[in-house]
């Protein structure tokens, strides 16, 4: 089986990892809405995951969010 990418990607930006449907870019609007300047330091990909943009990619992925 193939996989398919995901109809999104992940973009540090403005202090949390938000999910994107756009291009790469110097600013991109998350699945929550926000517009975000975005962030591609090495230290960023570590920040916290935006809570609403992780409900929109499970929800795109078609994946459960399984919470512990």
């Amino acid at each position: 089986m193939i996989p398919v990418p995901h109809p999104f990607r992940w973009q540090p930006g403005d202090g949390l990892r938000h999910a994107t449907t756009n291009s790469y870019g110097d600013r991109v609007t998350a699945l929550c809405g926000a517009s975000v300047s975005s962030d591609n330091s090495q230290t960023a990909w570590l920040w916290k995951t935006c809570p609403s943009c992780d409900v929109s990619a499970h929800e795109l992925a078609g994946v459960p969010i399984v919470r512990r």
